[in-house]
């Protein structure tokens, strides 16, 4: 994508349906402030959505061979975009699943144009205020061997970096910054992905298993993140 322009939303349409894509991309050239990629199939959406940098992906559930919960499970693998999915069913079976492989959100289709934008700017809106709240960014946080550097998004253990997608660091620097202390999930999931606890929602769990797998376990042996049923999750110090 050529577009750089501060303030752009580079938005993704995966949708098979052209004509919808057609009115969604006149829709958004209306309203303004939108830079409108779309592609046609699950496989070629992948390939761009983790491809390119784009701000918020809407994706159809119906897509043709790589349909469009798969196609999500295949870009949250890689990317933590925020994702917008679209089905014609209206089901509530394919809210929830989609909701829990790690929508944002979720709306039947056909739906309203400015609903779907108004959808679209909440979410924006969300990530930008958890982001703001954050405050000013130390330089870094370092609890145990374990060494955060919040400017560049890097995970050092004992100076070895880690390689974590941008949510996984958001999550873990909730986390080590109350170190020693139980974080809930609504909190994790607020400051760190910009979006509330949902019905079946794992992400913040999925995040939290994926960083055990890349941190590996403490010197003594115990895991660094331990889970408090019923309240949250723990960055274990040598005190805990």
């Amino acid at each position: 994508m050529d577009t750089q322009a501060e303030n752009i939303v580079n938005l993704l349409i995966v949708d098979d349906d052209e004509q919808f894509a057609n009115l969604v991309t006149e829709f958004l050239d209306v309203e303004g402030g939108f830079a409108v990629e779309v592609r046609h199939d699950g496989a070629t959406g992948v390939e761009a959505a983790v491809t390119d940098q784009f701000d918020i992906i809407v994706l159809d559930v119906g897509l043709p061979e790589l349909n469009g919960f798969e196609a999500l499970k295949q870009i949250r693998q890689q990317v933590d975009t925020p994702v917008v999915m679209l089905t014609a069913r209206g089901d509530d079976i394919d809210r929830i699943l989609g909701l829990e492989i790690g929508a944002d959100d979720y709306i039947p289709k056909p739906c309203n144009l400015r609903e779907l934008v108004a959808r679209i700017r909440a979410i924006l809106r969300r990530i930008s205020t958890a982001a703001e709240a954050g405050g000013p960014e130390s330089s870094q946080i370092v609890t145990g061997d374990l060494r955060l550097e919040a400017g560049s998004q890097s995970a050092y253990i004992l100076d070895k970096l880690i390689n974590l997608t941008g949510a996984e660091f958001r999550v873990l620097e909730t986390l080590v910054t109350s170190a020693g202390e139980v974080v809930p999930k609504e909190e994790i999931a607020r400051q760190a992905l910009g979006r509330r606890i949902m019905p079946y929602d794992r992400r913040v769990d999925t995040h939290i298993a994926q960083l055990r797998k890349k941190l590996g376990p403490l010197k003594d042996g115990r895991q660094r993140i331990k889970t408090v049923r019923g309240h949250g999750y723990l960055y274990v110090t040598s005190s805990t």
